[in-house]
């Protein structure tokens, strides 16, 4: 994230303590917020608070700063529970923190960093600001359970639809839509309702790209473990694809290892079925399927942003959003 909103979100923190196991605590919980990120969702919000009228030098723009303060360190919070829910091992290129401290002390972290999250909602003083990060949080626990629920109960027997139903929830109105919305209210505007489909389709584009990178991206430059999603048993449209079309004896190599803790998963067999997903026409599906959505979702954009206060910012955030649909790492 940009400095000012790593200051901002720091200063939120506390930082020293004569308890030794308090100062660890106070250090875990800069952790994850001091590893960077790309600050995606908070720059989606500064854009469009431009975009809605607002100048960097105006005196509202505190506000909007400490709104894309509590949008990271939402981020940060439900990252940590994430890391927790998918086992996952690295986080931003370094061991995910319950690795680091254990489930407990991790939960209880991310627990912590969802408190101080209102902390800084509360600074902004944006009217309308509470409600939509309690819709924020609602969508994307109901994604998230969704997800979660079919890794528990290896459930396979899934079409497409589902998979975009849980993409919709989980992650376009956390990414896209609300960060959208916080912009406008930052600005003093309503928000047009017409942003609500634009972030699906841009949303459901952004976590397409995502699944296509965590089979096929580059380590250094996505920071997160590739072939992650293959590990943890994720549902993406690649695979939902793949499995149309699969041979049967592929198909019940995949299920196999799918019906399989991570721990107990066969690395030679993960590595047999990354490669098939990379040969198969599936990927190529999903990036096609992404960008139609992501040129949709752009038109979508481009006319709720219509008539904008500012429209040379109103040009420079659907450039940004272009970006960030069509993303390549």
């Amino acid at each position: 994230m940009r400095p000012e909103l790593l200051s901002r979100a720091l200063s939120l923190l506390p930082e020293r303590s004569a308890t030794p196991e308090l100062a660890r605590f106070y250090g875990l919980l800069r952790d994850y917020p001091q590893r960077g990120g790309k600050g995606v969702r908070s720059e989606l919000l500064l854009a469009s608070a431009r975009a809605h009228g607002l100048r960097d030098t105006d005196p509202g723009w505190e506000r909007a700063l400490w709104l894309a303060t509590a949008l990271e360190l939402f981020q940060n919070w439900v990252l940590i529970h994430d890391d927790i829910e998918d086992d996952s091992e690295e986080r931003r290129g370094r061991p995910a923190l319950h690795r680091l401290c254990g489930v407990p002390v991790a939960i209880n972290v991310g627990d912590a960093l969802h408190a101080y999250m209102w902390a800084a909602v509360g600074r902004a003083d944006v009217p309308g600001a509470f409600g939509e990060f309690l819709t924020m949080i609602h969508r994307t626990a109901e994604g998230q359970h969704l997800d979660l629920a079919w890794v528990e109960g290896r459930e396979w027997n899934l079409a497409p639809a589902d998979y975009l139903q849980m993409v919709e929830l989980k992650t376009a109105h956390y990414t896209v839509i609300v960060p959208l919305r916080l912009g406008a209210l930052a600005a003093g505007v309503p928000p047009s309702e017409a942003l609500t489909p634009a972030g699906l389709a841009l949303g459901t584009a952004f976590q397409i790209r995502d699944d296509v990178l965590n089979l096929a991206g580059d380590p250094v430059k996505y920071g997160k473990e590739i072939g992650g999603d293959l590990l943890e048993g994720k549902r993406t449209l690649i695979v939902l694809h793949w499995l149309g079309a699969a041979p049967e004896s592929q198909k019940a190599a995949f299920l196999d290892q799918m019906h399989r803790d991570r721990a107990d998963k066969d690395p030679a067999a993960i590595d047999r079925i990354h490669r098939w997903l990379l040969e198969s026409g599936s990927v190529q599906h999903a990036q096609d399927y992404a960008q139609a959505q992501a040129t949709e979702g752009l038109k979508l954009l481009e006319r709720a942003l219509a008539g904008a206060p500012d429209p040379q910012a109103a040009a420079a955030l659907l450039t940004s959003v272009r970006e960030l649909a069509t993303r390549e790492k």
